[in-house]
């Protein structure tokens, strides 16, 4: 497993300052209930806290985006994505929200898929990164932090407990993504009590108003 962290900074192409520059760490970090020592998020606002703790992001994936998108930058290495936990053998399709794991000496917990965001064009030099993140959900994911500790560069992923193993972060992800208005998965959703509140929000607004939010702030940075 890879350690990554990074300080905000500003962002390239754009006045905005961005953590989402991630580099490897080669000594053990504490991890508190808000992430790791050092590790920056410049946006509090839709950026880390709690439930954004610690985002994993599989390097499983990076041989399919070098696959399509070919040999850019980002993708050399590990932190592309503002990953501050790079492993692979995990993905959204084995991982639930929910899931319990030791980490080094800390206990996490997955609390959501992320949701890309226009940085991450910004990031790789192309206007549309975020929308191809989101279409093909490979997404990543974060943890909450139920027991603080020390985590090292090298230390395993140990799963302890699964407490909602059919809620898969692929199913979540094809739900609000791509069945958008199935009305029994959404409600499946807003009754997932370890599932993020915002997340379960999402759910609740749609079953209300029976119709799918506007992501164009989000992904392309515009109203």
């Amino acid at each position: 497993m890879t350690l990554l962290t990074g300080r905000a900074a500003p962002l390239t192409g754009s006045e905005a300052q961005s953590g989402i520059v991630k580099t490897p760490v080669d000594r053990p970090l504490a991890l508190g209930p808000e992430g790791f020592e050092v590790d920056e998020q410049a946006d509090r606002r839709v950026h880390g806290g709690v439930e954004k703790a610690v985002h994993h992001y599989p390097l499983d994936h990076y041989p399919d985006w070098r696959a399509e998108l070919g040999p850019l930058p980002p993708l050399a290495a590990p932190g592309g994505f503002g990953e501050n936990i790079s492993a692979s053998g995990l993905t959204e399709r084995s991982v639930a929200v929910g899931d319990t794991f030791r980490l080094g000496s800390a206990m996490v917990q997955v609390s959501q898929g992320r949701q890309p965001c226009w940085k991450l064009n910004k990031r790789f030099g192309l206007p549309d990164m975020s929308r191809r993140v989101q279409q093909s959900g490979r997404t990543g994911w974060y943890y909450r932090v139920l027991e603080p500790g020390t985590v090292a560069p090298g230390d395993r992923l140990q799963r302890l407990d699964r407490v909602a193993p059919e809620w898969t972060l692929h199913r979540l992800w094809h739900a609000l993504y791509v069945d958008r208005l199935n009305l029994a998965e959404l409600e499946g959703i807003a009754a997932l009590d370890v599932l993020a509140e915002g997340w379960r929000k999402y759910a609740v607004r749609r079953l209300e108003s029976r119709r799918v939010e506007d992501w164009s702030k989000r992904l392309d940075g515009t109203a």
